[in-house]
């Protein structure tokens, strides 16, 4: 009897701390989301789904957090995926100072995005950062750019800048999987005179699949959630140029409306819980495929 309940007192503490700082206060933000809850007025009001009314109306301004929310998570998923199987791919093969160049890549990764956020605001700066000096110095001054303030490319800058970040999980996730893969599969196609295409094609991508299944869900989970590399960066800037869900359920708490910022996580919580599930389900079919 005591060896079979000893685990479960281990888990009462992270079990009553999980339900006191994520299940309840998830439960709360759902209920507030029906509410006409803001700093104007002390009472508070349920009010259905005016809330969410208001987010898919067609206004302007939470059409542009979600189509800029999506766009950074496709297109982030996509550059970090394509970039580390590529280097991945070059650092699997015994290249001299491999071990230096991984560090080198990873090394971001461990940086906290607000620093990041801070250090290329200062790089990227119109007039003084170290990206715009260097092109002037070499005569490319017509290439100088205001990479942050300029709405044609506030958020392409944003989404280069959390790439060069992130990019460098994404290859040790892949390099490891690549590292899995036996030997006996490349000597077996080098035999059959497989060039590198043929065994990318028909080793590396299947039995990488996996792997990338993974990568795919934590790109998409990260560019859903992102809010610090923008907050950090452009603060959603110029206008609603660089917004996202999560800057605009912060300028909606900021603005003392409680109930639509609430209504905007919530919409973010059911997506979120629509990528788990379709995650988990891609993962189980693949492992079903594997056995």
């Amino acid at each position: 009897m005591n060896k079979s309940i000893y685990p479960f007192y281990f888990s009462i503490g992270a079990l009553v701390l999980y339900l006191l700082f994520f299940v309840i206060p998830s439960f709360m933000g759902i209920y507030f989301s029906f509410t006409d809850w803001n700093s104007y007025s002390e009472g508070i009001e349920f009010i259905g789904l005016d809330n969410f009314r208001t987010i898919f109306s067609g206004n302007e301004k939470y059409v542009s957090y979600l189509n800029h929310t999506v766009t950074f998570t496709i297109t982030t998923a996509i550059l970090k995926t394509g970039i580390g199987l590529f280097l991945a791919l070059i650092l699997n093969h015994g290249i001299k100072g491999k071990n230096f160049h991984r560090v080198v890549i990873f090394m971001p990764v461990i940086v906290p995005t607000l620093i990041v956020g801070l250090i290329f605001k200062s790089v990227l700066h119109p007039e003084f950062g170290l990206v715009n000096e260097f092109l002037r110095s070499i005569g490319l001054e017509f290439m100088a750019k205001s990479w942050l303030t300029d709405i044609h490319l506030a958020f392409k800058s944003i989404i280069a800048v959390d790439t060069w970040k992130g990019v460098g999980y994404i290859m040790v996730i892949l390099l490891a999987g690549l590292q899995a893969i036996p030997d006996m599969y490349y000597e077996a196609a080098e035999i059959d005179g497989a060039n590198f295409w043929n065994k990318f094609r028909h080793i590396i991508l299947p039995l990488l699949m996996p792997a990338l299944t993974v990568t795919t869900v934590l790109n998409f989970i990260y560019g859903f959630k992102v809010f610090d590399i923008v907050y950090a960066l452009t603060n959603g800037g110029p206008g609603y140029e660089t917004e996202v869900l999560y800057t605009g359920v912060f300028k909606e708490f900021s603005l003392g409306r409680y109930g639509v910022g609430t209504a905007l996580s919530t919409v973010m919580f059911l997506v979120m819980i629509v990528i788990g599930f379709w995650a988990v389900k891609w993962m189980s079919n693949e492992d079903e495929v594997g056995k």
